[in-house]
């Protein structure tokens, strides 16, 4: 794996997926950089405070990504930093189970859409964000996971 993936968790439910699976999906998003980025699973008061301070919006939110920019290598000569995602598992779970969608297939798709973020993707415009949710699918179907837009579509 050429990303080095980070995950801490400040909340823990039997239903969040482990470290190794995080990593996996990150590291499949991220594609063959050499990088290193940190996933933070929290709780829905910390993505809140996270949301209110960085973007302004006073509530929690499924997954929020803090770019490292142009940050140096790591310690040691370590891989450059990515970037950091923090996850909130209650709006995950809540969004999986209106979507019907598979909690794992949820988490996946945070997870890849976090990571692209930070490798530079956005979906501010339409054409960005058509060009973002195609990535979005192809990665995801990689996973083994069905395109989330679809699911969403056809509900």
């Amino acid at each position: 794996m050429s990303v080095a993936v980070e995950v801490s968790y400040g909340t823990r439910r039997p239903w969040v997926p482990s470290a190794r699976r995080l990593a996996a999906w990150a590291a499949t998003a991220a594609g063959p950089r050499r990088a290193a980025l940190a996933i933070r699973v929290v709780t829905a008061a910390e993505s809140r405070r996270l949301n209110r301070t960085y973007r302004g919006k006073d509530k929690p939110t499924n997954v929020l990504s803090f770019p490292a920019g142009t940050a140096p290598a790591g310690p040691g000569g370590g891989p450059p930093p990515l970037g950091d995602l923090a996850i909130c598992a209650a709006v995950v779970a809540r969004e999986a189970r209106a979507q019907r969608k598979a909690r794992a297939a949820h988490w996946a798709h945070m997870v890849v859409h976090g990571v692209l973020h930070l490798t530079g993707h956005d979906h501010e415009r339409d054409d960005e964000a058509r060009r973002m949710e195609r990535r979005e699918v192809r990665l995801l179907a990689r996973l083994g996971f069905a395109d989330p837009y679809r699911v969403a579509a056809d509900e």
